[in-house]
């Protein structure tokens, strides 16, 4: 049950609390990026998965540095694997750039999200890549926390 006193977005009291996995190759750059931007953007309100098809061992320097420049740390994010349980146990998968290596269960709401991949460019080529993904997280955020009109 939601507090109606805690501060930021919270999910409607008769809907739980929707959760989105985002999924890249590497989970190192884009899908790490977009799981910063919907914690930052929805608190609590929303939980936030993040894996890969392949993983890398850490996260894209470039992609550190540009989220820290909008008072976003994802320094204590680690690259995950990408398990069925994970697509599972998410109401909506964004996908990235990992093709046909995300399992499809009936009843989810998939998306897939076109941006370029950030992996060795340097902070400059991923700031758009950044803000591109902030855009599409707050029509997200908008879009699952949509407060039903009163009948």
């Amino acid at each position: 049950m939601n507090d109606s006193n805690a501060p930021g977005r919270q999910a409607p009291a008769e809907n739980p609390r929707p959760s989105v996995l985002f999924v890249c190759v590497h989970n190192a750059g884009r899908s790490q990026m977009a799981a910063g931007w919907l914690t930052a953007l929805a608190g609590d309100a929303i939980e936030v998965r993040s894996a890969g098809s392949a993983p890398a061992e850490t996260i894209n320097p470039s992609a550190v540095a540009a989220m820290a420049e909008v008072g976003i740390d994802i320094t204590r994010a680690t690259p995950k694997i990408l398990t069925p349980e994970a697509v599972r146990s998410s109401d909506v998968v964004i996908t990235m750039g990992c093709g046909d290596t995300c399992p499809f269960y009936p009843g989810k709401r998939y998306e897939d999200w076109v941006l370029d991949d950030p992996a060795g460019l340097g902070v400059e080529a991923v700031r758009p890549i950044r803000d591109a993904l902030r855009a599409k997280i707050e029509q997200l955020v908008d879009d699952l926390l949509e407060t039903p009109a009163s009948a």
